[in-house]
């Protein structure tokens, strides 16, 4: 109770509170408008986008792949219409009852029931859940005509990938399957892109070409109410198909290397020798890339992983071989350049060399007798090179093979496991195997044995590049917009030459020309090597040099026994090489040839070239003629 004489006013009492209250009135509803004011306007953006995530669903379907073509506009890599059955959780009413129907129409396995199921828990509810990804007509139909009992269930046509000439170009293309975690991961491409279905390139061209051929999605944007039913379509964003490659390959020349490597284990390739375009690249024994398309089986896995020819290993590329006598013109060569020889420079071969307590033997038992470098190269005499390599020195001829390409990666920008090859010399072996360099390593690394390594298409390369009279070239796989043709190129090379000398692999233009005069001999006169595969016709004839490498070096024993090839163990018997040019008086393409554990180079490889050349040279004029990538139609 206030008194009236205490000093203080009943009234100034009453006014003071009811300031006070007035004033936490408009303190909170001026914190209320404020609020009021940032809901509505700025966060307007975040409930509005949050409204979205659950009003508004997107349906992506993957990227259709660019086509891969051949040179001549044959589809080697395209695509091609699937039916897939997806499920999308959030509009199944009954999970177990669409399970169960599913199970009844399609035959679905307990352990397709198990994914199904294990998916579920693994996605978000608006994620679809892929059934089947390649449904048959009659499947798809079905599924259709009971769409009224399989809510939440989405049939869709689609788009996969197709290899028309199924394990022709597999070791060229790769395949495409489901990307793991790290192909992901790695990819900021596929990690905008991806969508469950999605395939990426696992091997080859496919991998190292996936951001040129990924292509974007096709999205439909639409409305759903609060239990996730669709009400509204809002929006369909039709996607762009990847970038369409045009390679330098010529599928019928590829087709018959690949049958004359059927049922062997081995390599072909065949180069343009000014151009550097690759005609032909084919490893064997081989398998089907569309196996993995929608997942491959274990037992199917298995026949191709266990297969004691190793058809996962593209050969060509990652296959390292002793070269044998096709390094013999790249040895002959390097002792012209250096002036450690002549043409006149002669060899007594009795059969065997000995030195220092070591016999190094020839192949011909009883020896060629006195040989000059022709004669040595046309009957490829190993106590010939054995001697050249002696006075030559593995030093110096590393340097030569290294300009020519061997110890090089050729293509290795396009395909991630080329095997580099070795080409040893004596500060290779030093810091390699800590030991000193012996005589006896370099006459044997004079026939092609020892240490050295080499893969086909850089014996291929070598090749070509002798053919062409020594320039360096700058092998290729993809066609560029504007391709040079065979006269072009030439005269291009001619004129770099002029320019820059760099361009040129020789000291002296008339050692290319006794290289191939003597590789022309071992093929084209009696007594070489490779005579009976040659071709007198001059539209087809060719120059070349076979080899036989060693798998396992031969005993005393064995070499007494003289045993025939199917006598010997298969893992046993010696490679078969060949590499060739041709036409010989007016050369346009190069062969590297190996059939592994075929035995002789002249009785295995050089037949082989024979029908290759009579193909490739028959389709020279169609090749010129073709037309510039922009002018091929799909």
């Amino acid at each position: 109770m206030i008194k009236e004489n205490s000093g203080i006013r009943k009234e100034d009492v009453i006014n003071r509170r009811m300031f006070i209250i007035g004033a936490a009135k408009i303190i909170i509803f001026t914190g209320i408008i404020v609020r009021l004011f940032s809901l509505q306007i700025d966060d307007n953006k975040k409930y509005l986008t949050l409204s979205d995530k659950n009003r508004i669903r997107e349906w992506k379907l993957p990227p259709t792949r660019g086509n891969i073509i051949d040179y001549f506009g044959n589809v080697i890599a395209g695509n091609l219409k699937v039916y897939q059955l997806h499920i999308i959780p959030e509009q199944v009413e009954n999970f177990s009852y669409l399970l169960t129907r599913l199970k009844v129409l399609l035959q679905l396995s307990d352990k397709k029931i198990s994914n199904i199921l294990k998916s579920k828990k693994r996605l978000k509810p608006w994620e679809s859940i892929i059934v089947s990804e390649n449904l048959s007509w009659s499947e798809f139909v079905k599924v259709n005509n009971y769409l009224y009992d399989l809510v939440g269930v989405k049939p869709v046509m689609t788009i996969s990938r197709n290899y028309p000439f199924n394990d022709i170009y597999t070791h060229v293309l790769g395949y495409v399957s489901q990307p793991n975690e790290n192909d992901i991961l790695q990819n900021e491409i596929i990690q905008e892109r991806f969508v469950t279905g999605m395939k990426v390139g696992k091997t080859g061209l496919e991998k190292t070409l996936e951001n040129y051929l990924i292509g974007t999605n096709d999205i439909q944007r639409y409305e759903v109410n609060a239990y996730g039913k669709r009400i509204n379509q809002l929006e369909y964003q039709k996607g762009e198909q990847g970038s369409k490659i045009r390679l330098t390959i010529d599928t019928e020349v590829q087709k018959l290397s690949a049958k004359l490597l059927a049922d062997k284990a081995g390599s072909i390739s065949v180069m343009d020798i000014y151009t550097g375009e690759i005609i032909a690249m084919c490893s064997s024994p081989s398998y089907d890339p569309n196996l993995f398309l929608f997942g491959i089986s274990n037992d199917e896995w298995e026949l191709i992983r266990n297969n004691p020819l190793k058809p996962l290993i593209n050969k060509t590329l990652s296959g390292l071989y002793s070269p044998g006598s096709t390094i013999k013109p790249i040895v002959a060569l390097s002792a012209l350049e250096n002036n450690i020889i002549s043409t006149n420079f002669k060899v007594k071969c009795t059969g065997k060399t000995e030195l220092y307590g070591q016999t190094f033997h020839c192949w011909k038992e009883k020896g060629h007798g006195v040989v000059s470098l022709n004669n040595a190269m046309k009957q490829s005499c190993d106590t010939y090179f054995y001697e050249i390599a002696r006075l030559l020195g593995v030093d110096r001829l590393k340097i030569t093979a290294k300009k020519f390409g061997l110890g090089e990666k050729v293509l290795g920008e396009y395909f991630e496991n080329e095997k580099q090859g070795l080409f040893p010399n004596t500060s290779w072996k030093k810091n390699k195997l800590g030991k000193g360099w012996v005589l006896g390593e370099t006459l044997i690394t004079g026939i092609g044995q020892g240490y050295i390594q080499t893969t086909p298409l850089q014996l291929c390369l070598m090749t070509a590049q002798i053919g062409n009279g020594g320039y360096s070239i700058k092998p290729k796989i993809i066609v560029n917009n504007d391709p040079l043709n065979f006269t072009e190129a030439k005269k291009n090379m001619e004129e770099q030459y002029l320019i820059n000398s760099n361009s040129q692999l020789f000291k002296d233009k008339k050692n290319i020309k006794i290289i191939q005069q003597a590789m022309f001999s071992s093929t084209n006169e009696i007594g070489g090597t490779s005579y009976r595969s040659r071709i007198d016709n001059l539209k087809y004839q060719f120059a070349g040099k076979t080899g036989t490498a060693q798998v396992k070096r031969i005993s005393k024993r064995e070499r007494e026994l003289d045993l025939k090839i199917d006598q010997i163990p298969y893992k046993n018997r010696d490679h078969a090489l060949y590499v060739a040019y041709g036409p010989y008086k007016n050369p346009r393409y190069a062969v590297s040839i190996i059939v592994e554990h075929g035995g002789s180079g002249s009785k295995a490889a050089a037949p082989m070239a024979k029908k290759l050349f009579k193909l490739i040279i028959d389709r020279d004029k169609l090749r010129e003629k073709q037309p510039n990538f922009e002018e091929i139609s799909i």
